[in-house]
């Protein structure tokens, strides 16, 4: 029987207890999120973010600015934040305007505030082996899924498709970490159903709709989808047929319900991991 890895009960069970550590706070931790236009699917996430922050104890400040706001000045308003000592973490939405320069605003963000994990500095951190101020959130929440549902990582192939720097190529150095043998493949890899089929565990985030079937699993595998899309027919869909995959997996995330509560659940953990931090700053 294929096992239904739950993000949204795994992601509530987290959150309860990180209410529980914020509860006896007199001063709580505190968010900080820039959101840069009228992105719909953007301001929907924020909104979320923002209710789950409320709901553990955790302050936040949303600073919506216009689409036409330029780098400098979104610039300026994280270097305020970064000064901010009320500030424990800075968060900046994605994606941004055409005419921002995202690797800009990602350097500019502190790494000690750096919410998202994606600072060069903690990148650097997390593929040498060292331990950087946050981890980025969706790899995060999936190591911490495998984990709620005791899936031994440990001398396994995990096979990753899409390389990007949120959540592939973070992904595979954390994989590592954890004694995965990892195959990262992309969109010009050859005979990709080849690799697929000896994954034992397989995490697909390309952003294209049913890229993964059936015959593309091997028996009993670990699947996990991180893409989520809207169709033309209102309906949600992810990287991985679901219908068919279920078949034949041995475990596997719905979508949604899946891999989407459990970064929230990360990017609540590390503000709160942020704030131990900035405390410990203050306090020496």
């Amino acid at each position: 029987m294929t096992i239904l890895l739950d993000g949204k009960k795994t992601s509530v069970k987290l959150l309860i207890a990180l209410a529980e550590k914020i509860r006896p706070l007199n001063k709580k931790p505190k968010l900080a999120v820039i959101i840069v236009g009228d992105n719909p699917a953007s301001k929907i996430y924020v909104d979320l973010k923002q209710k789950r922050a409320e709901a553990v104890g955790i302050e936040s400040l949303i600073i919506p600015l216009s689409e036409d706001t330029s780098q400098e000045a979104l610039l300026e308003h994280i270097d305020i934040l970064n000064e901010d000592s009320s500030i424990d973490a800075i968060l900046v939405q994605l994606p941004l305007p055409a005419h921002i320069d995202t690797s800009k605003v990602i350097r500019r963000i502190a790494p000690y505030k750096d919410v998202d994990g994606f600072n060069p500095i903690n990148i650097g951190l997390l593929a040498s082996g060292g331990i950087p101020s946050a981890y980025p959130c969706t790899p995060c929440g999936i190591i911490k899924l495998l984990n709620e549902y005791k899936i031994n990582i440990e001398g396994k192939h995990a096979v990753i498709i899409g390389r990007s720097n949120i959540v592939g190529k973070p992904l595979a150095y954390m994989l590592l970490e954890k004694n995965a043998t990892v195959t990262l493949c992309h969109s010009k890899t050859q005979n990709l159903s080849s690799v697929t089929k000896s994954a034992d565990i397989l995490i697909c985030a390309t952003g294209q709709p049913n890229l993964i079937n059936a015959q593309m699993v091997k028996p009993n595998a670990v699947v996990i989808d991180v893409g989520v899309f809207r169709g033309d027919d209102g309906k949600l869909y992810g990287d991985v047929d679901f219908t068919s995959v279920s078949q034949v997996a041995g475990a596997i995330t719905p979508n949604p319900g899946g891999v989407g509560p459990m970064t929230i659940a990360s990017l609540l953990e590390n503000t709160y991991r942020l704030y131990n931090l900035h405390k410990s700053f203050t306090e020496n």
